[in-house]
């Protein structure tokens, strides 16, 4: 069943590079190779929720900013569960480890509309340059595939026996990512080639090429014990991509030092979890 979901999401988006569908399979190789292995346990899940892109558009630090540049992403999440071994329908020998760490993999999608706020595109403002930003518009959306180790500092064992209970966790994961930004100006065609439309500092620093990256991924979430055999779950993610150029934009970084990081988002995500063995 988890395989058709991520063939049915795979489908919707076309696009994505076969090497990032074969990275895809190799994952779910390796899961059914531990198993083999070592045994343990499935569980498999969706997500939902809000995601804030930091990136080139707008201020760093601005409220408006961020709120304003905030999409929505999607995922289905895989998690080996060491506690539990579903080739003896029984609990694994006790280890720290097994009672306190998942390894999840996880294919998401999350897409973003961006553009321009906060000062320096303010009303009051209508000099050229701020009419040149207010004129510029964007999107990207992101397919992620990756793996993130969860570490519960509460027994894993524990808590899977007693509905009503709350399973704390942290992780840090690494995630490949496809992305196809879009950019474009309101004034007419061009951006990031005609002065007429495009604001000096980002002539020469747009892009609506898609391209892949790597990024690292950090989480701080909780379980809630719904069932024996079903969990809800909240996830406040920070994903940081290795590229500036995720959003479409990467103005020349020695000369704008302002616009020198990396792009970047928060994904506050809920989920829904159903122990298959």
């Amino acid at each position: 069943m988890f395989l058709y979901i991520c063939r049915e999401l795979i489908l919707k988006n076309m696009q994505m590079p076969k090497y990032l569908i074969i990275t895809l399979l190799l994952l779910f190789g390796f899961s059914n190779s531990v198993k083999a292995q070592f045994g343990f346990s499935h569980e498999i899940g969706a997500i939902v929720g809000p995601v804030a892109f930091q990136s080139d558009y707008g201020v760093r630090g601005d409220g408006e900013t961020n709120l304003g540049n905030t999409g929505f992403g999607i995922g289905i999440i895989h998690y080996m569960n060491f506690s539990y071994r579903a080739d003896c329908n029984c609990y694994a020998t006790p280890t720290y480890f097994n009672d306190h760490f998942k390894l999840r993999s996880e294919l998401s999608y999350n897409k973003t509309n961006l553009e321009h706020f906060g000062k320096w595109v303010d009303d009051s403002r209508t000099s050229v340059f701020a009419q040149q930003l207010r004129g510029m518009k964007g999107s990207t959306s992101v397919t992620n595939i990756g793996m993130q180790l969860e570490y519960f500092p509460l027994s894993i064992r524990e808590f899977s026996a007693t509905p009503g209970k709350l399973a704390p966790f942290i992780s840090l994961g690494a995630q490949f990512s496809y992305y196809n930004p879009e950019a474009y100006s309101t004034l007419g065609p061009g951006l990031g080639d005609l002065l007429e439309v495009t604001p000096i500092k980002y002539i020469d620093g747009v892009t609506n090429e898609a391209g892949t990256v790597w990024s690292v991924v950090a989480s701080v979430g909780t379980r809630y014990k719904l069932t024996v055999l079903s969990d809800l779950m909240i996830d406040l993610r920070w994903q940081y991509y290795f590229s500036n150029w995720v959003d479409g934009l990467n103005p020349n970084p020695d000369v704008y030092t302002e616009n020198k990081a990396n792009d970047w988002l928060v994904w506050l995500n809920v989920g829904y979890i159903y122990y298959l063995d």
